[in-house]
């Protein structure tokens, strides 16, 4: 795969022609060929939504949770029922939950109106697995789909073109099958985009974990002692919106470059096992699995609280408590007791699944970043030539995150500084972008 080049502008993953140019924002997009029956396979960092609740889930009565939508019988206002949602009464309610998200959200709305003439998706099947939300109503985002595709249908890559992967278990799960040889289409890892890494992760969860807490316990932060599992983005979040709140925070860690970006953060690095006993809430942040195991649940303290902010249901060993000795009580919707015979009870938090996605929201600006991200990415797997890309995993350029950016910028009634020409030949630039190289770290 080629090397994004600031200076020459070339990469493997092509500007797509009908992108609008920095220097233009209002330059239409060109004329492109419609394509039918190809298909396109659209991810992201949500995880599936048989493992994943709405936002609204937190607000609901505890035995709606109860009857799945595929045991329900309904009928939308022209009669059909070939759908599965939980309740096709809130479908008015859902429309104005989306209109709202859509004021929130300016680069995808911008995209998707600079885009209703040229249709540059005309024709294409975009298969989706996301978390349902008002936001994500206007884009299907990710999951483990294509790993569900690979296990259970394998025939059918033979009529996918490509994938656009978001989430950070799914893009190693594509670099896995792409080294051993198993990737049977090009994919885009959505994921590693600057713009993803740092507003999904980062400045989302940053606000979404003290939301999620603070919906289901009512608790206060101040003085609490609490562990994080994991110091990548999103830990990164949970520990500075903590730690602002007035928590002792500890953190954990195997990767020894995030281990000592924590301890120069102001973090104490310990192992889960140090502090087990002590903390009173317990977040996992690390897309792993068996990160809180049942010898660590044994060891909490009465009314500690464990949730996950990181990847599906896999991080907390949610399954070993389910046993005849232990007795689970629903509080409320997604917050569960879980009593010990000795009378000590955990605070369980959506069954383990993501915090920010069960039992708060996801801030619909973030969305808009990383959508609008999706979206750019699809169409250019959607128009690419036949060539342009091998089965192989491909990392967006530079210049399309700097894109992303600048459509969210007249927000913040932001203004950019430009380089005059003598700063753009000094530094080797040019004046549009892209500004920095692959291997700069923001």
């Amino acid at each position: 795969m080629e090397k994004w080049d600031g200076n020459e502008g070339t990469s493997a993953f092509h500007m797509p022609e009908w992108m609008i140019q920095f220097a233009d924002q209002k330059q239409e997009f060109n004329k492109r060929p419609t394509k039918i029956g190809r298909r396109s396979l659209s991810r992201s960092i949500s995880q599936s939504s048989t493992d994943s609740y709405s936002s609204a889930a937190s607000y609901t009565d505890s035995s709606d949770d109860e009857t799945s939508p595929r045991d329900k019988q309904q009928k939308n206002s022209k009669g059909s029922s070939d759908f599965c949602v939980k309740n096709i009464k809130q479908a008015e309610f859902g429309r104005r939950e989306i209109e709202i998200a859509e004021q929130e959200m300016p680069a995808l709305m911008a995209l998707r109106k600079r885009a209703q003439g040229e249709k540059p998706l005309a024709g294409a099947k975009i298969v989706g697995c996301t978390h349902i939300t008002a936001q994500t109503a206007i884009l299907d985002d990710g999951g483990d789909l294509t790993h569900w595709i690979y296990k259970k249908y394998p025939n059918m890559f033979k009529k996918i073109k490509g994938i656009v992967e978001e989430s950070v278990t799914g893009v190693h799960r594509l670099y896995q099958l792409s080294k051993a040889g198993k990737l049977c289409v090009p994919a885009m890892n959505v994921n590693d985009s600057v713009t993803k890494q740092k507003f999904d992760n980062l400045y989302c969860c940053r606000e979404s974990i003290l939301d999620g807490l603070k919906r289901t316990t009512d608790m206060m932060f101040g003085g609490k002692q609490v562990v994080v599992c994991g110091y990548g983005e999103v830990g990164k979040g949970c520990c500075a919106a903590l730690k602002a709140m007035g928590s002792i925070v500890y953190v954990t860690e195997i990767d020894p470059i995030c281990a000592l970006q924590a301890c120069m953060d102001g973090f104490r690095l310990v192992k889960l096992n140090e502090v087990i006993r002590q903390v009173d809430i317990v977040i996992t942040c690390t897309g792993n699995k068996n990160v809180v195991t049942r010898e660590h649940l044994d060891r909490m303290k009465n009314s500690c609280i464990v949730c996950n902010m990181g990847h599906s249901n896999t991080e907390i060993d949610v399954a070993s408590l389910r046993t005849p000795e232990l007795t689970w009580e629903r509080v409320r919707s997604q917050v569960d007791h879980v009593i010990w015979p000795d009378g000590k009870r955990i605070i369980l938090l959506a069954e383990g699944r993501l915090l920010n996605l069960s039992c708060s929201t996801v801030p619909t600006f973030v969305l808009s970043i990383t959508a609008t991200t999706q979206a750019l990415a699809l169409i250019e797997l959607y128009n690419a030539p036949e060539g342009r890309y091998k089965q192989d995993v491909y990392l967006l350029p530079k210049k399309m995150d700097e894109y992303v950016a600048s459509l969210h910028l007249p927000t913040f009634d932001a203004h950019l500084t430009e380089l005059t020409d003598e700063q753009a030949k000094y530094l080797g630039l040019n004046k549009n972008g892209p500004f920095k190289p692959n291997y700069y770290r923001y």
